[in-house]
Protein backbone atom coordinates (compact mmCIF):
# COMPACT_ATOMS: atom_id res chain seq x y z
CA UNK A 1 0.00 0.00 0.00
CA UNK A 2 1.34 3.43 -0.67
CA UNK A 3 2.02 5.72 2.11
CA UNK A 4 0.80 8.64 1.23
CA UNK A 5 -2.59 7.15 0.29
CA UNK A 6 -3.09 6.05 3.68
CA UNK A 7 -2.83 9.35 5.35
CA UNK A 8 -5.23 10.71 2.95
CA UNK A 9 -7.98 8.03 3.80
CA UNK A 10 -7.41 8.74 7.73
CA UNK A 11 -7.13 12.16 7.75
CA UNK A 12 -7.66 12.05 11.74
CA UNK A 13 -4.97 9.88 12.44
CA UNK A 14 -2.61 12.33 10.62
CA UNK A 15 -3.93 15.25 12.06
CA UNK A 16 -2.43 13.46 15.55
CA UNK A 17 0.44 12.03 14.62
CA UNK A 18 1.45 15.96 13.63
CA UNK A 19 0.10 17.25 16.53
CA UNK A 20 2.16 14.56 18.59
CA UNK A 21 5.48 15.41 16.32
CA UNK A 22 4.66 19.02 17.04
CA UNK A 23 4.45 18.30 20.70
CA UNK A 24 7.64 16.49 20.76
CA UNK A 25 9.38 18.78 19.02
CA UNK A 26 8.37 21.99 21.13
CA UNK A 27 9.34 19.98 24.89
CA UNK A 28 12.47 18.88 23.16
CA UNK A 29 13.33 21.81 22.11
CA UNK A 30 12.83 23.39 25.87
CA UNK A 31 15.17 21.11 27.25
CA UNK A 32 18.09 21.56 24.91
CA UNK A 33 21.23 23.30 27.08
CA UNK A 34 21.31 25.95 24.75
CA UNK A 35 23.59 29.08 26.11
CA UNK A 36 22.53 32.30 24.28
CA UNK A 37 25.92 33.91 24.32
CA UNK A 38 29.08 32.07 25.60
CA UNK A 39 31.48 33.24 28.10
CA UNK A 40 34.39 34.14 25.89
CA UNK A 41 37.33 36.26 26.77
CA UNK A 42 39.92 37.03 23.71
CA UNK A 43 43.00 38.46 25.11
CA UNK A 44 43.90 41.51 22.78
CA UNK A 45 45.96 44.58 23.27
CA UNK A 46 45.98 47.37 20.77
CA UNK A 47 48.98 50.05 20.00
CA UNK A 48 48.49 53.04 19.14
CA UNK A 49 51.20 55.66 18.09
CA UNK A 50 50.84 58.98 16.54
CA UNK A 51 53.57 61.60 14.71
CA UNK A 52 51.53 64.65 14.01
CA UNK A 53 51.79 65.20 10.06
CA UNK A 54 53.46 61.88 9.21
CA UNK A 55 52.42 60.38 6.04
CA UNK A 56 50.79 56.85 6.12
CA UNK A 57 53.93 55.33 4.20
CA UNK A 58 56.18 56.92 7.07
CA UNK A 59 54.10 56.34 9.82
CA UNK A 60 54.54 52.32 8.38
CA UNK A 61 57.80 51.74 7.56
CA UNK A 62 59.10 54.12 10.31
CA UNK A 63 56.80 53.04 13.28
CA UNK A 64 54.74 50.23 12.84
CA UNK A 65 57.82 48.32 11.21
CA UNK A 66 59.67 48.31 14.18
CA UNK A 67 57.07 48.19 16.81
CA UNK A 68 55.78 44.95 14.35
CA UNK A 69 59.43 43.55 14.89
CA UNK A 70 59.63 44.12 18.80
CA UNK A 71 55.95 43.07 19.50
CA UNK A 72 56.15 40.31 17.09
CA UNK A 73 59.04 38.17 19.81
CA UNK A 74 56.08 38.08 22.30
CA UNK A 75 55.06 34.90 23.09
CA UNK A 76 51.88 33.68 22.92
CA UNK A 77 50.64 35.58 19.99
CA UNK A 78 47.81 34.00 17.72
CA UNK A 79 47.45 37.10 15.08
CA UNK A 80 48.35 40.73 14.01
CA UNK A 81 47.45 43.51 12.44
CA UNK A 82 48.21 46.99 11.57
CA UNK A 83 46.99 49.87 10.32
CA UNK A 84 48.59 53.30 9.33
CA UNK A 85 46.54 56.52 8.47
CA UNK A 86 47.91 60.30 8.66
CA UNK A 87 49.69 60.50 11.58
CA UNK A 88 48.72 57.79 13.59
CA UNK A 89 49.12 53.84 13.35
CA UNK A 90 47.85 50.96 15.75
CA UNK A 91 48.70 47.59 16.13
CA UNK A 92 46.27 44.95 17.60
CA UNK A 93 47.72 41.74 18.89
CA UNK A 94 45.57 38.40 19.80
CA UNK A 95 47.00 36.34 22.21
CA UNK A 96 45.88 32.54 22.34
CA UNK A 97 43.11 32.22 23.76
Amino acid sequence: MNLSKTFIFRPVATWLITMALMLLGVLGFQWLPVSSLPAMSIPVIVVSANVSGASPETMAATVATPLERALGQISGVNEMTSSSTLGSTSIVLVFDG
